[in-house]
């Protein structure tokens, strides 16, 4: 097979300058050198097959380089200084086999050098990032005061990395040392709600340095910040919500989360209300589901402090929640006795 190979460089080396050149000995020449690149090939097949694959690796793309790099340096040499064509060819051939050698070399040298394990756990490293900007969420300030996103956290219900943009921080800070005694609370609760979650072992939050001079607006930052990140945001603010939609930015709303968590009711239904106050409306009474949901029971002022059954009538749903109206239930009467003498 070796033997099959040399031969056929040989008559192929001839063969190619014979259809260049009409000189009889120039031609033979091309016998020789397809004969000296058989055996070389050979010689270099051996060499491959006790290399290490990065020296094979390392091999290959140094000679693609440097057979680029000399074909690069050939033709505008050929083009502009060259009027001769076997000076072209001779300078063709030797300049591919001078940095084509070159690039082999070096590429092989420098293959042995390559770690491959460094070169995948840095690619690995890489592409984990990536998914992780991509399901990162980004939170604002109301989200933090609201302090339920702690628990849900802890559900393990949110995936993903938790970005906090610094000027959220700074928002928090500043409703910290506000002189209302209710806006220093919740600022104070946001604070720790965010300590909170760098302490969750489940959670990964990172703090965003990224600053957008050219927008004032708190919301317009976070949606510029969601946008550049490629991120969603975590909010339960409504009007966050609508500009955030307007930008084609995702929005995972808290509110709108709970309120599809909570149970299903039907008109008709009968529930067991505590009544713990009037309504607006004369004669209604106001009590409240486990979940918050507030309950208008018609004619029940007269029963607060008391547990009542209510009917359902109908449900009213708005973006802060839902409301249930109802009407106190009818009260069975008990069946007279007949008694038989």
């Amino acid at each position: 097979m070796r033997l099959l190979l040399v031969v056929f460089a040989a008559f192929s080396g001839y063969l190619i300058l014979r259809q260049i050149v009409s000189n009889q000995d120039i031609a033979f020449a091309g016998f020789v050198i397809g004969t000296i690149i058989a055996l070389a090939a050979l010689k270099f097949e051996e060499r491959v097959n006790k290399a290490s694959i990065n020296i094979v690796i390392g091999g290959g793309a140094g000679l693609i380089v440097g057979l680029i790099i000399a074909n690069l340096l050939t033709y505008p040499l050929v083009l502009h200084f060259l009027n001769n064509t076997h000076l072209e060819f001779s300078a063709y051939i030797f300049t591919n086999c001078v940095i084509g050698y070159l690039g082999l070399s070096i590429g092989m040298k420098k293959g042995e050098e390559i770690k491959w394990s460094t070169l995948l756990n840095l690619l690995k490293k890489n592409n984990e990032e990536e998914r992780s900007l991509a399901s990162s969420l980004v939170v604002d300030t109301s989200i933090l005061i609201d302090g339920r996103l702690a628990d849900i956290c802890e559900t393990n219900f949110i995936e993903g990395t938790l970005i906090v943009p610094q000027f959220i921080i700074e928002e928090l800070h500043y409703i910290a040392e506000s002189q209302d005694p209710n806006k220093k609370t919740r600022g104070a609760r946001g604070i720790e709600i965010l300590y909170h979650l760098q302490n969750e072992k489940n959670m990964d939050v990172k703090i965003s340095y990224d600053e957008f001079p050219d927008t004032k607006q708190v919301d317009m930052k976070l949606v510029a910040c969601a946008k550049k990140l490629n991120s969603k945001i975590l909010t339960n603010d409504i009007n966050l919500n609508k500009i955030a939609k307007l930008h084609g930015v995702t929005v995972l709303n808290i509110n709108a989360l709970a309120n599809a968590l909570k149970p299903v009711i039907l008109p008709g239904e009968v529930l067991k209300i505590h009544v713990i106050k009037t309504g607006k409306e004369q004669g209604q009474g106001v009590g409240y589901l486990d979940d918050g949901t507030m309950i208008i029971i018609d004619n029940a002022n007269k029963h607060i402090g008391e547990t009542i059954d209510a009917t359902v009538t109908s449900i009213l749903q708005t973006t802060t929640g839902r409301m249930i109206f109802s009407k106190m239930a009818e009260q069975k009467k008990p069946a007279s006795v007949i008694t038989v003498a």
